[in-house]
């Protein structure tokens, strides 16, 4: 007999999550790429609300992390690729398939590291890598407001889309450090004042161009992270320089 426990709440969102994927993967096959894009935003939406629902309801587990996981490579892995590989990389046969899986490829290592190197369940400010979801966001939203406009000359536009999906994947996997989405809480807004009000906005700006704001507010989310990782780098760097006492390095994330 099945036991049902307050668990099952947040796990219906998770679920509801993997379905949207399933079914932005079904829409794309079959041409309708609006559709497909409005899925994966509805995944999103799922993904979020599940670990909202589960600290609301107090049933975090490592069963909700696994499965969380487990449907996030379905709906920002797996559906993006296809949306890549039958929008443009079709035309080019082997090299386009393997150009179209790289974001799938880079998110299954993204979140095989998070899952291992995970030491608590509860929010963290800051992520090493940048976060499926928004690698995701980040592909659609260029494939549905940048890719399909006639902004970008036809002739710039393979060099373009290969760079988006090489750049977005290799910031899956790298170490730079990207911010968590901020609770809409008073003390997530005390913790993190400048980046609470600068994720408000692109929000509102992204609302407000229906939706054609996405794709440049997600890649200043990309760069801030390698910004970011410079600067410190270098920081680090002056600090080494005058102290003789070094940290310990961090480890490679594929040698745990």
């Amino acid at each position: 007999m099945i036991r049902v426990t307050r668990s099952i709440i947040p796990n219906l969102f998770t679920l509801a999550n993997l379905f949207c994927g399933i079914a932005s993967i079904v829409a794309s096959t079959e041409g309708q790429f609006e559709r497909a894009a409005l899925f994966i935003l509805m995944s999103g939406i799922f993904d979020m609300l599940d670990g909202v629902v589960a600290r609301l309801v107090r049933s975090t587990s490592e069963f909700g992390v696994e499965l969380d996981s487990l449907c996030d490579m379905v709906s920002f892995g797996i559906a993006p690729s296809i949306m890549l590989y039958l929008m443009f990389f079709h035309q080019w046969l082997n090299w386009g398939l393997l150009l179209a899986s790289l974001p799938s490829l880079a998110g299954v290592l993204r979140l095989a590291r998070f899952n291992v190197q995970l030491s608590g369940l509860e929010d963290k400010a800051y992520f090493r890598g940048m976060p499926i979801p928004a690698g995701a966001f980040t592909i659609v939203s260029y494939l549905m407001f940048t890719h399909r406009s006639d902004v970008i000359p036809a002739d710039w536009l393979p060099i373009l889309i290969t760079s988006v999906t090489i750049i977005t994947s290799l910031a899956m996997v790298s170490t730079f450090k990207y911010d968590n989405i901020p609770r809409p809480t008073a003390a997530s807004f005390k913790q993190r004042p400048v980046f609470f009000l600068v994720f408000l906005i692109g929000l509102v700006i992204s609302l407000v161009t229906g939706g054609k704001a996405i794709f440049p507010v997600m890649m200043m989310y990309m760069l801030g992270g390698a910004i970011r990782h410079v600067v410190h780098a270098f920081r680090a760097r002056g600090e080494e320089e005058e102290d003789d006492t070094l940290e310990e390095p961090d480890p490679d994330p594929f040698s745990l």
